[in-house]
């Protein structure tokens, strides 16, 4: 899902909400989340997930297009870990889609 299509379901969904204002309300959450984990810290949704950085070390690796070998800098990358209700539901999801083509 794209940002523009989370806009679009939000103001139809809420049909007293512009989508202007819908797209305000996107891109406040948008830029809370990187604000707070820009500052280092962690958000967490209970039932979605959870955002943090996890720090990766300096290490060699290959330019694709090159094949040179390029030092690539120490640095943090954002990482999101499911929470259990969605992870629960995207198994049971899962399932029953294999159940349903292999009856088919």
């Amino acid at each position: 899902m794209k940002r523009s299509d989370l806009v679009a379901r939000l103001a139809q969904r809420h049909p007293a909400l512009q989508p202007k204002d819908a797209q305000l309300a996107v891109q406040l959450i948008c830029d809370a989340m990187a604000r707070v984990l820009r500052d280092g810290n962690r958000i967490e949704i209970r039932g979605f997930g959870s955002f943090g950085l996890t720090y990766r070390r300096e290490r060699l690796n290959r330019n694709p297009k090159t094949g040179e070998r390029v030092q690539v800098p120490a640095k943090y990358v954002p990482h999101f870990k499911t929470g259990k209700e969605l992870r629960q539901t995207l198994v049971a999801q899962t399932a029953r889609r294999a159940a349903a083509e292999a009856s088919a």
